[in-house]
Order: structure tokens, then C-alpha cells, then sequence
């Protein structure tokens, strides 16, 4: 068993998103997202509009089995629970000047199941959910409106929940903004589009993430608000000094979004960037002042690490979470071809906090695999060796970071119950410790079934990390 020892406080628990999980994409009040055009997640582009083949339509009916999955986290001990709000339940357009008091109401209901069980809600405010209508009328993100659109949503969540939710995420994995632009950003593809345009998006949304900060702590003091980034360490392909200042390079282009965040300003390499490409920002003075309002801690998500190289004849992508790179020759990979990387993890959380200086908090991390359900003395389950062996992996190099110094607040897995898969719109990827009975082709009961990484993950939960191996 592990030596290492996690904090008294330690944060236990899973993630998931709304548009994977809730269904009812159209039941009270709720409007369209980019999300329900997407029927073949990143695969294809997007629909007119809802297709019958479209998972996410029905997800796996969270919006109406909530409290028996609560129940179920609850049994395996979870202390935390992240979740998204989905714009549209809220405002169905985007840019109303009122809120629709039905999906008020469901997160009402959530949150009541949470606190009877002592469970700790951490919300993500936009998870690749940007109301459709805001994609379609102002370009998404790129529209300088929509930080005003954003801060009026924000504000609404902080006024009707800031006394009851503590941890808040401003986007979810923002760095994304630059490779997936519809789904991260709500901007529709068009022929004309320019990486002025992805950069200039991408400034809207650290304002409007800023600003959502200063609102949370003047609406409700007591809460704490993160930036949420995708990690994925690079490693140099060679020991060359050329392919480890192209790592450094790489790895400029996701460090700049969490370098706003956290020190308020955009740091001297990105700007030198945006000068060799030529591209001059629209940057008034009430940005810079909005962006010095800094997060409170970085949350990221994990799933793999890449190399990289300088030599243009080996720049081959492989697969990966929505930023891919080329594949590690020294590691292993998932069935969708995400390399295996533990210790990458602990790296990760080493640089960030040694860069930052800031709490983290790990709020994704999980293996994608295809289960089987099987029978057992008259049991359904899922014999789910291969997902315990990773995670176990994994959180014994989060409990090396802890004994290297670094400051974390917890840790939820991704998709601590199976969910449709964003980047590819399964169900066959399945991630949780918790089966759920429907199939690619939208069959099943919704069923829900423990798998045996439940009762590993409780076992864990309940002596706090002691149960892992080392």
C-alpha cells in the first residue's frame, strides 16, 4: 500500500457535464445548444438540428433518475459531486433579460439531494454548452456581447446558489478554445474564419471568466472560483535542444490560459506570439482591469501526455482529448488511442503549482473502455480490473505531488457514471463505476449497475487513500 498520505479534508468524488448526462433537451423551458447538433460529437459537423441518433437528446435521463444516482455516490462515499449548469436550462436563448424559473427549479432539486447526503457541489457554469442561439446570431464567442450574456448568467447562478455551492468553475477546459471552436466556444465553422478570431474569442471568455470571479465574491463571498484548463504534458521527441524549445513553445499555448488566470495579465511570450502573427487584439482598458480579479484555485483536467518535435516530417497527431499530439513510443494506450501516463499527472501538478501557486484541483481524470456486462450469483456487474489498475495508477502519483508539496484540494473522476462520450457521442467509451444500460444505437433500459470499481472507489474514499498501491 501507498505511504503517502492524503490531507485531512481531502475532496472524494466524480464529474460529469450536463449535456452528457441530463437528457431532456427540450422539457421545461429548455433551449437547443451546440451540443444538440452534435449527434456525432467531434466526428462530423454539426446537424440542422436534433437528430434521432443524437445520445445527448436523452443522455442517460439524469434530469429525472437524479436522486437515485445521488443515492448511488452518496453509497460510494463521495464528498464531491462536479456537475455542470446547462446555459439553455437557464436562459434558452442566451440573451433574455429574465430567467426561465423551471431550470432554476431542477438545480434546486439537485443541490437538496446533494446536502442530504453532506455531498459538496462544485459547478461548472459553461461545459461545452453554449446556447445555440448565441452560436447563431452573434458567432459565439467571438462577439464581444456575449461576456455580457455570460456575466448576466453568472450573476443569476451566484444570486440563487452562492449560499449553497462553494466550488464554481468559470469554463470548462478554456484552452480548448483554440482546437474545437464550436463545441468549446460556440463558433460556427465558416470559411472566413481567422486565428485572429479563435484568439480574440478566447480574450472574450478570460473577461467574461474574470468578471464571473469579481461577481462571485461581491454576490457570494464565502465562494471559491477556479479556471478549468486541459493538462497534457509534452515530452521532447529527442533529446535534441530543438525539439525541447518546441516543447516549450507547445506548451506556451496552454500554459497562457491559466497564466491569465492567475496572475491577471497576459504573460510576455503569448504577446510576443500574437506580434509574430500579426495580429493586434481588441484589449480596452476595462479588460485589463477585469482580468486582474484571479482565480482562487486551477482546476484541470488529465487523461494523457504527448511528445512533440521540431522536425516537421514526424509532426504526426494522434489521438487524444480534443488536443492531440504525437504519440509517446514508451507508453501504452487506450482502446481510442490516449496514452497511459501516470507520472505525467504528478508532473502536471508539479508545474502548476511550483508555476501558480495556487490550490488545484484534479476534476477529470478516467479510463474510457469498452465493459461487459456480466452475471455474478445472480448480480449484474462489471468486472472493471483495467480501470482500478489506472486509476489506482493515477492517484498514487496525485498522493506524490501532495508529499512533493504541492496544495491539493481533490479529486473527481470522469465520468464517475457512464455518460455519452463528448468527443465521440458513444456510450460504448464508458468511464464510471457505474454501468448504465443503453447502447450506441440508443437502446437499453437506463439501468444502473455497481461495477467492481465501485467498491474499490469506496474502499478508498473511506480510509482516505490508504487503500491504494503503490
Amino acid at each position: 500500500m501507498t505511504t503517502t498520505s492524503f490531507p485531512e479534508g481531502f475532496l472524494w468524488g466524480g464529474a460529469v457535464a450536463a449535456n452528457q448526462i441530463e437528457g431532456a433537451y427540450d422539457q421545461d423551458g429548455k433551449g437547443l445548444s451546440v451540443q444538440d447538433v452534435l449527434p456525432q460529437g467531434l466526428r462530423t459537423p454539426r446537424t440542422p438540428g436534433p437528430t434521432p441518433d443524437n445520445l445527448k437528446l436523452e443522455a442517460i435521463d439524469f434530469y429525472h433518475r437524479y436522486a437515485q444516482d445521488i443515492a448511488l455516490f452518496a453509497e460510494m462515499g463521495f464528498t464531491v459531486f462536479r456537475f455542470s449548469i446547462a446555459w439553455s436550462r437557464i436562459f434558452p436563448n442566451g440573451d433574455e433579460a429574465e430567467p426561465n424559473e423551471a431550470g432554476l427549479a431542477f438545480y434546486d432539486r439537485v443541490l437538496d439531494e446533494l446536502e442530504k447526503y453532506g455531498i459538496e457541489p462544485l459547478v461548472t457554469i459553461s461545459h461545452y454548452e453554449t446556447p445555440l442561439h448565441l452560436a447563431d446570431e452573434y458567432g459565439g464567442w467571438t462577439d464581444r456581447r456575449m461576456i455580457g450574456f455570460y456575466e448576466r448568467y453568472a450573476r443569476t447562478l451566484f444570486e440563487r446558489y452562492g449560499r449553497r455551492v462553494k466550488y464554481w468553475l468559470t469554463f470548462n477546459e478554456v484552452n480548448s478554445v483554440l482546437h474545437e471552436p464550436f463545441m468549446s466556444a460556440g463558433i460556427p465553422p465558416r470559411d472566413d474564419l481567422t486565428e485572429r478570431d479563435l484568439y480574440q474569442a478566447m480574450h472574450h471568455e478570460l473577461v467574461a471568466s474574470a468578471r464571473a470571479t469579481r461577481i462571485a465574491r461581491e454576490v457570494a463571498p464565502g465562494a471559491q472560483v477556479g479556471c478549468m484548463i486541459i493538462a497534457m504534458p509534452i515530452y521532447p521527441l529527442t533529446p535534441s535542444p530543438a525539439d525541447a524549445l518546441a516543447v516549450m513553445e507547445l506548451d506556451h499555448s496552454n500554459l497562457a490560459f491559466g497564466d491569465v488566470h492567475t496572475r491577471g495579465a497576459y504573460p510576455g511570450y503569448f504577446l510576443r506570439t500574437l506580434r509574430e502573427k500579426g495580429i493586434e487584439l481588441d484589449i480596452t482598458d476595462e479588460d485589463r482591469a477585469d482580468l486582474r480579479h484571479t482565480v482562487d484555485f486551477v482546476s484541470f483536467s488529465y487523461y494523457m501526455s504527448v511528445a512533440h518535435t521540431a522536425d516537421p516530417d514526424k509532426l504526426v497527431r494522434g489521438e487524444g482529448n480534443i488536443i492531440g499530439g504525437i504519440p509517446n513510443p514508451t507508453l501504452p494506450a487506450s482502446e481510442w488511442g490516449w496514452q497511459i501516463d501516470p507520472v505525467g499527472l504528478r508532473l502536471v501538478i508539479d508545474q502548476f503549482w511550483e508555476r501558480w501557486q495556487k490550490p488545484l484541483f484534479v476534476v477529470e481524470n478516467g479510463l474510457g473502455a469498452r465493459d461487459e456486462l456480466v452475471e455474478i450469483d445472480g448480480v449484474k456487474t462489471v468486472l472493471d480490473d483495467y480501470r482500478i489498475d489506472y486509476l489506482n495508477d493515477h492517484l498514487v502519483q496525485v498522493g506524490e505531488a501532495i508529499a512533493d508539496g504541492a496544495e491539493v484540494l481533490g479529486y473527481t473522476s470522469w465520468g464517475c457514471i457512464d455518460i455519452v462520450s463528448a468527443t465521440t457521442a458513444q456510450m460504448s467509451k464508458r468511464y464510471g463505476y457505474i454501468y448504465v444500460d443503453r447502447n450506441d444505437d440508443g437502446s437499453g433500459s437506463l439501468e444502473r449497475y455497481k461495477k467492481k470499481s465501485f467498491d474499490w472507489y469506496a474502499e478508498v474514499i473511506r480510509i482516505n487513500g490508504g487503500s491504494l498501491r503503490a
